[in-house]
């Protein structure tokens, strides 16, 4: 039978900070060592009172305004109550009726996907266990984390990954987090249901997705679970469920007949916080183009393809080494358009140059750096030097590889390493039909083979000319050049 399905997010995200969010530990909680980032504040000693900070409160709003929320003009913060080891309190400082954002929604593949609110709360500490024992560490308890729910307008596995995926990306640019699902600096739950018609059916939680892939899978076998169980008259249990990685399927953690009750009432410790529109203002001037108006600019600024735009929309580091790149060609053909030398079509074509290489050549040295690794190693002067020396014809594709290693290896200058190993393009055309007539006297066989019609025979050919030559030559010449003398010859 068909069904349809609908699907809300709750995404947990650890704000990027230097402390914790109510003491001044530091915010580290990849912290190998055990309870070391630790105070009596996060680990609720007697007496002790919370702290606010302000720049996770920032980053909350900055979020909540670059999702389109609404922010009040007063919030405040609550205790959510229950018991659990790792909750060293009994109970956690969160939000509850009066969240720092509200009523937002992204976009996302043309289809907008409402936001319920963003809040902020404090992490709770890490649970270890160690054959029979259960050993907890708190220095994650009292990072900074953000929580965000979306409405149900959801309805697959792979519209979900899509909105993580752009709300991931969004999170990045902001940089309010390094959003790094891999080490639980953003973590999903799913909340869904299966219906056949406008009222909402038994609602699953499948907890805790830590990969944009489990996100999808975890959803697509539930779906088809939950098909398969109405299908045959059987009731959906409202439960909590996780992922199976390796088994590829959710499993059942517990049942949850009703919610629970956490007995929320505004933390006592914490005064109410209010934000008037300068405030408001100030937080929304900091907030950078986004990944979505990127786009748009890229492909009318610099005309290039989806491919690469969304390489580069997608790794933030690299497109602004990029852009950094395109500044220094732009200044070169500003230059030299006073001879009119470049014209609009040849400068689109230098764009594309550089962003094949940046995507190629460039990214495959470094793989997964950052900007300053980028910048460290090959500046953006050079790399725009390099991409210059091409487009002019000064050096064959082939030698430009060979050259970007050396940039990497030696940080050198192109020019340098050029004129060094000499390995300008031989342009002389003279000294290449020399060298032709050379490899058509040492290799008789392949020219009698290309006489005989064999076409690899010709490619053979130019490879010689191209080792001997160690690449200078422009291969269109050599293929010129030697289909001419190969004729000549047999006359």
């Amino acid at each position: 039978m068909e069904y349809k399905c609908v699907i809300g997010l709750e995404i947990h995200v650890e704000l990027k900070t230097n402390s914790k969010m109510f003491c001044s530990c530091k915010n580290d909680p990849l912290e190998k060592k055990p309870n070391f980032n630790i105070c009596p504040v996060c680990t609720a000693q007697p007496g002790v009172l919370p702290v606010i900070n302000e720049e996770a409160v920032r980053k909350t709003i900055k979020t909540g305004l670059a999702l389109n929320c609404s922010i009040p003009e007063k919030s405040k913060f609550d205790r959510k109550n229950y018991f659990y080891p790792d909750l060293p309190k009994g109970y956690q400082i969160s939000q509850y009726d009066m969240p720092f954002c509200e009523k937002g929604c992204l976009e996302v593949d043309n289809k907008k996907i409402r936001i319920t609110r963003v809040h902020l709360e404090e992490d709770t500490g890490r649970l270890i266990h160690e054959g029979e024992s259960s050993l907890v560490d708190f220095n994650r308890a009292g990072i900074p984390l953000m929580e965000m729910v979306t409405e149900p307008d959801l309805n697959s596995g792979q519209e979900a990954r899509r909105f993580a995926e752009e709300l991931r990306l969004i999170l990045i640019y902001l940089n309010v987090s390094d959003a790094d699902m891999e080490k639980g600096q953003m973590r999903v739950e799913v909340n869904i249901s299966l219906t056949k018609d406008e009222k909402l059916g038994t609602k699953v939680e499948i907890k805790n997705l830590n990969s944009f892939k489990s996100v999808e899978k975890s959803i697509d076998y539930e779906i088809k679970r939950q098909a398969e169980l109405l299908d045959r008259g059987e009731k959906i249990i409202q439960e909590t469920r996780g992922w199976d990685e390796k088994k590829q399927k959710t499993i059942s953690q517990r049942e949850k007949e009703e919610a629970h009750d956490y007995r929320y009432f505004p933390e006592p410790d914490l005064p109410t916080l209010h934000f008037d529109k300068e405030f408001i203002n100030k937080i929304k001037a900091e907030i950078p183009e986004l990944p979505w108006a990127k786009k748009i600019r890229f492909k009318e600024e610099y005309n290039l393809n989806d491919k690469p735009i969304e390489i580069f929309i997608n790794n933030k580091d690299l497109s602004e080494y990029f852009e950094k790149v395109m500044s220094e060609l732009r200044n070169w053909v500003e230059e030299i358009d006073l001879e009119k030398k470049v014209s609009e079509q040849e400068f689109l074509n230098l764009t594309n140059l550089a962003a094949n290489y940046i995507i190629g050549d460039f990214w495959a040295l470094f793989e997964q750096a950052s900007i300053l690794e980028f910048e460290r190693r090959i500046t953006p002067e050079n790399f725009a030097e390099l991409i210059k020396m091409i487009y002019k014809g000064e050096i064959s594709s082939k030698i430009a590889k060979q050259v970007l290693k050396e940039m990497f290896d030696k940080k050198a200058d192109p020019s340098h390493i050029v004129e060094e190993k000499k390995l300008v393009q031989i342009t002389d055309t003279n000294e290449i039909e020399k060298i032709i007539k050379e490899v058509i006297n040492n290799n008789p066989k392949p020219v009698e083979d290309y006489r005989k019609g064999k076409g690899n025979a010709l490619q053979y050919l130019a490879g010689q000319v191209m080792a001997a030559t160690q690449g200078r030559a422009k291969p269109e010449t050599v293929q010129e050049i030697l289909k001419e003398q190969l004729k000549q010859s047999n006359l």
